[in-house]
């Protein structure tokens, strides 16, 4: 291996997959009624009771990992020489992707030979998560830092990824969708589907009368858009036995070969509240 694959904690892969493929990370901070948890730092955060604190209407809020954080990461790789591959959150969503770009520039007037690549998935959780899986599958494979980085590069905008949330009031408090729908779709059991445009930023695709109905539909999405066969990946916010429906149905379908499943961190669930389903896949066609 000639160089060290990077991302942080919204990309939604488990500590324990990072660290056996040899992918470093950052993380976000979340904090909760006043108190502030790293999501870096492993079992900070219970996910069943942090579901448990959104359920109850505690104060949640997510904080971007800022230039400081960036640059001391960054610094041990510059003076060893060692070329980095950063696979980040999208700058759609999160000021962090310019933190790096800043803290790369500060590394660089004191190691201007550093090689340190970034790379804006314009994505998040587990489609970020499934760009990090694929620079891992071509790294392993002998590939280069350069060709790792074309192939990633050139597979950004043919990531999709499809959601559906259950309680609309979560989305309503991060300025997603006015409180006013909030309050008219949660009477009418209306479920949105929601997808992450090429400017990698959230919108609505679509509504949806009941849970199962939108479930339905994430799957009729996700099957019309394959093109290949592949793995698909699934994030989930406390509602497993949902997700494993997903799974089924897709699995129905003879070009997906498998599906990864992963709970989504707590940086997302702030923003969505329990019940989130997102699937995450790689069509033929680009993002609009």
């Amino acid at each position: 291996m000639n160089f060290q694959i990077i991302t942080d904690t919204a990309s939604d892969l488990s500590f324990d997959y990072l660290e056996e493929n040899n992918v470093t990370y950052l993380g976000m901070t979340v904090t909760v009624d006043g108190k502030d948890y790293y999501t870096a730092q492993k079992n900070a955060i219970n996910p069943a009771w942090f579901l448990e604190q959104l359920n109850n209407n505690a104060q949640a809020t997510t904080s971007q990992i800022n230039v400081g954080q960036f640059h001391e990461f960054f610094l041990p790789y510059a003076k060893e020489g060692a070329p980095i591959l950063y696979v980040g959150f999208s700058s759609g969503l999160s000021g962090t992707f310019q933190s790096a770009m800043q803290a790369r520039q500060m590394v660089l007037e004191d190691y201007p030979n550093a090689d340190i690549r970034l790379i804006d998935t314009l994505q998040a959780a587990n489609g970020e998560g499934l760009l990090v899986a694929k620079a891992i599958e071509l790294r392993d494979a002998g590939k280069s830092i350069d060709e790792v980085e074309e192939a990633i590069r050139g597979l950004i905008f043919n990531v999709h990824g499809y959601f559906t949330v259950d309680d609309l009031h979560h989305l309503a408090k991060g300025g997603r969708i006015s409180k006013t729908a909030a309050t008219i779709g949660g009477l009418a059991n209306i479920k949105p589907i929601m997808d992450v445009d090429s400017q990698g930023k959230l919108r609505p695709i679509g509504k949806i009368r009941g849970r199962k109905k939108a479930l339905k539909e994430l799957v009729s999405k996700t099957i019309e858009n394959l093109t290949t066969e592949q793995t698909i990946f699934i994030n989930y916010s406390g509602d497993i036995e949902d997700t494993l429906k997903v799974k089924e149905m897709l699995l129905e379908n003879a070009l997906v070969r498998d599906v990864n499943i992963n709970p989504l961190g707590p940086t997302i669930t702030t923003h969505t509240g329990g019940g989130c389903v997102a699937v995450f896949f790689v069509a033929s066609e680009s993002r609009k």
